[in-house]
């Protein structure tokens, strides 16, 4: 019998496949929303990292998480290899397209497991339907992701972000700024790769310009940065770098009025949520891994990511010995969007 097309299947079990990082799991939500969509009445389970399962917790396109642990090694991989072998999946969709997401594919025995062309380490081999990437032009990661709906036949629809705010973390987030003047502006100034960690002397000059107060944010290992930059700036400043649940930081951005970050996840998380983000771009690019605007709101959030005027900008490189670009790319080019956004406030809030 002919192979059924993608856009003519049905399925009842469904297992995406984007365990981290942050970022990558926020540009995964649309196309979460575009399989609730095509099919309405599925199971459909992320597997997750259990450091990431808590913002998707409640998440109204999503019925199961299947948490995975990295840090639990071998024994923990392969219990999570007969979790997947006993759900009797029939569609599985690989985003991370690793090795290691491979195999998940594999264990989950579905009939049809979906992959992109981008995926590395011998994934694809898994997969029984691969997605082609085109290479003419450049594609966004939400983009990329997107080209499975597509090929599931609801590439038509509207890429939606959507995330549920903890009512409790909300509401921590509401005492906490009734306590700051607005402009609320949020600061995130780490990032796990060297060459994404725009310098804190760069950061601290745009904050004495702003002159107002600002709270901090990151993952536990950011907070000497943090506090490092809150003593340079010497203004007004709240460090919660490594000291809020990740509902509790959706739940600060979304009442923010301004992010200033690196490309990193409070970055990709606020511009999900609708905020105006100012964003340095140095070894990554703007039209592949910038803030994807979310539209969410009635009013549109400026989204303003700038980029190194260097010769090896967009090189992707997470080391390097010249740093030509944190250099080039001068507060000044970054305060007239600072600027800006700051007099773009307040905006609707998703979480009244």
């Amino acid at each position: 019998m002919p192979r059924v097309s993608l856009d003519q299947i049905d399925a009842r079990r469904i297992a995406l496949l984007k365990p981290s990082a942050l970022g990558d799991i926020v540009h995964t939500l649309p196309l979460a929303h575009g399989l609730r969509q095509r099919f309405p009445q599925a199971h459909i389970t992320w597997v997750v990292g259990k450091s990431y399962a808590p913002l998707l917790h409640g998440q109204p396109d999503i019925n199961d998480l299947l948490e995975f642990d990295r840090r639990g090694g071998i024994p923990a991989f392969l219990k999570l290899l007969g979790q997947l072998r006993q759900s009797c999946f029939d569609l599985v969709v690989d985003l991370q397209g690793l090795l290691r997401t491979g195999l998940m594919s594999a264990a989950c025995r579905a009939a049809r497991r979906i992959g992109l062309s981008t995926a590395r380490e011998g994934a694809r081999w898994f997969y029984s339907d691969v997605v082609r990437v085109p290479r003419d032009r450049p594609y966004h990661a939400v983009d990329r992701y997107w080209l499975v709906a597509e090929s599931l036949g609801i590439g038509g629809i509207a890429k939606r972000f959507r995330l549920r705010l903890d009512e409790s973390a909300i509401d921590w987030a509401k005492r906490l700024w009734q306590r700051w003047p607005r402009p609320r502006l949020v600061v995130a100034p780490g990032a796990r790769w060297e060459t994404k960690r725009w310098p804190l002397r760069h950061f601290a000059e745009l904050l004495r310009r702003y002159g107002g107060p600002a709270i901090l944010v990151g993952s536990a290992d950011e907070r000497a940065r943090t506090h490092a930059l809150a003593h340079d700036y010497s203004g007004p400043t709240l460090n919660l770098a490594g000291r809020t649940t990740l509902p509790q930081l959706a739940a600060l951005l979304a009442l923010s009025d301004v992010v200033l970050g690196n490309d990193t996840g409070p970055v990709h998380l606020a511009a999900a949520l609708g905020r105006n983000i100012v964003a340095p771009y140095t070894c990554t690019r703007i039209d592949r891994h910038g803030p994807y605007p979310s539209w969410i709101l009635d009013a549109a959030p400026m989204i303003q990511p700038v980029a190194a005027d260097v010769a090896c900008h967009g090189s992707y490189r997470k080391r390097c010995g010249r740093l030509d670009c944190m250099n080039a790319l001068t507060p000044d080019h970054l305060w007239p969007a600072l600027r800006e956004a700051l007099t773009r406030c307040p905006l609707p809030c998703p979480a009244a």
